[in-house]
């Protein structure tokens, strides 16, 4: 049954609003589990809900209709909510993550090229080989945590393909270093203030230097670029010559925010979606094995290339999934810039808007039996029959995720790549549950133990 803002005349001033802490509003129960807590917000009262964040006034819009205005007709009328972002300011800066106007705007085309068909397909001989690279050190037998290996190759390949440089040698130090990161920002998601990063709380040290680790790799890049330039036409080139009306180039700090943004955004995504599919795929045997059947039949002997990405209908269902029960951005916010409607409810400018795919893609009224990990339920078109936004692994509308083409043909690649060489089992004992920060990680790692296919 949809849920149905009242008729004009009998409308309240406002939408359905949960009880609601003093002071703090909702916050405490969203930092003890925020993608339950909107779960519950939803199914008790509706497809928009009223919020308090502290003193900000907030929305939970999980009604697909509700959402299409937002992201796609309306948009103009929406930025980037500030309530979350201002605690990742010091991360992101201005990059295309976080900007708004003109300055996103120009970003965004620069950007484009980088993502385009055929700059895509010159990228996937890349992504194959450095997972068998990865494979290389995999011992038969040996648990592993996945979701580290899948952090590290993916930003060895967002490093590699978008700036044209590697950081094998330094791929464990961002990864700890993403990971404090990102436990820091979920702390702070639960603050209904700003506390300055100079304080010197614990988190905020952690916080710094984990930023500190990212940003002299960042400028480690840039200086080696500069002092080796090339005719390469990777998305650092295209950023370090362009330039503006005024025949000014990007400032040394939009390039680092940019390079950022960029680093550990594209590359968390994929890994994330990798991470979440083989956690599903080792409870679930015959899935694997049935991957395992299209890959033998569609590549043989041979490794995969971009032209097969289409031809692993499977595969594709298995990633499609995988961003249905663990979407990588499992949160999107947006702030009103002008007082606006949402789903027939009157609201002020200023208000944050918070639209949960969490919430989207585990309602029973586009999915059956939601909870469950069932690849097949893509196979006959289900996509297509959906609302519009019932699933949006990756936004939409003007500020739909540039790199979803990237991260697809990565997961897709990258899986079929793993699947071919090996057989992946659960570790027992090794407990895996979602974290929520800007991304939804796993929890104590993705812990798997390879086996070796026969004749791989």
């Amino acid at each position: 049954m949809r849920h149905e803002p009242a008729t004009a005349a009998a409308r309240s001033p406002s939408p359905p609003r949960p009880p609601a802490y003093p002071l703090l509003g909702h916050l405490p129960w969203m930092a003890k589990d925020a993608p339950g807590f909107f779960t519950r917000c939803a199914r008790d009262h509706g497809g928009v809900v009223a919020l308090a964040l502290g003193g900000w006034p907030a929305l939970l819009v999980t009604d697909p209709d509700a959402i299409e205005p937002i992201l796609v007709r309306n948009h103009t009328s929406y930025i980037k909510h500030r309530f979350f972002w201002r605690h990742v300011r010091a991360i992101f800066g201005e990059g295309l993550l976080t900007s708004n106007g003109a300055l996103w705007q120009r970003q965004r085309r620069l950007a484009a090229p980088a993502f385009a068909g055929r700059k895509l397909d010159g990228y996937g001989p890349i992504m194959v080989r450095m997972t068998q690279e990865l494979l290389e050190t995999w011992t038969p037998g040996r648990a592993r945590d996945l979701h580290a290996d899948m952090m590290g190759l993916t930003l060895r390949i967002a490093a590699r393909t978008l700036f044209g440089s590697e950081v094998k040698e330094e791929v464990e130090r961002i990864d700890h270093a993403v990971t404090l990161l990102m436990e820091e920002i979920a702390a702070r998601y639960a603050r209904p203030f700003l506390i300055p990063d100079a304080v010197p709380l614990p988190g905020h040290i952690r916080y710094r230097r984990g930023l500190k680790v990212v940003e002299d790799v960042i400028a480690r890049i840039i200086a080696e670029r500069r002092a080796r330039p090339t005719e390469a036409s990777d998305l650092l080139t295209l950023y370090m010559q362009a330039r503006d009306e005024d025949g000014g180039g990007m400032s040394d700090r939009q390039l680092r925010d940019e390079m950022v943004t960029l680093l550990l955004a594209g590359h968390e995504t994929t890994a994330l979606v990798l991470s979440w599919a083989w956690y599903e795929l080792a409870r679930h045997p015959q899935a694997q094995e049935r991957l395992v059947a299209e890959i033998d039949e569609v590549l043989g002997d041979r490794p995969a290339g971009v032209e097969d990405v289409r031809r692993l209908p499977f595969a594709t269902c298995i990633v499609n999934e995988s961003m249905r029960l663990y979407p990588p951005g499992w949160a999107v916010g947006r702030e009103t810039t002008q007082a606006v409607e949402i789903g027939g409810w009157p609201v002020a400018k200023g208000t944050t808007v918070i639209m949960a795919p969490w919430v989207l893609h585990r309602d029973p009224r586009w999915f059956d039996d939601p909870e469950a990990f069932r690849p097949e339920r893509w196979e006959d078109g289900l996509e297509e029959r959906l609302p519009r936004f019932a699933y949006m692994p990756f936004s939409g509308g003007p500020r739909v995720c540039i790199g979803g083409r990237f991260s697809m043909m990565e997961a897709i690649l990258v899986l079929v790549t793993i699947a071919r060489r090996f057989r992946l089992a659960p570790v027992a004992g090794r407990e895996t549950t979602p974290f929520p920060s800007i991304t939804l990680r796993p929890k104590g790692g993705v812990w798997v133990a390879p086996q070796a296919r026969g004749g791989a």
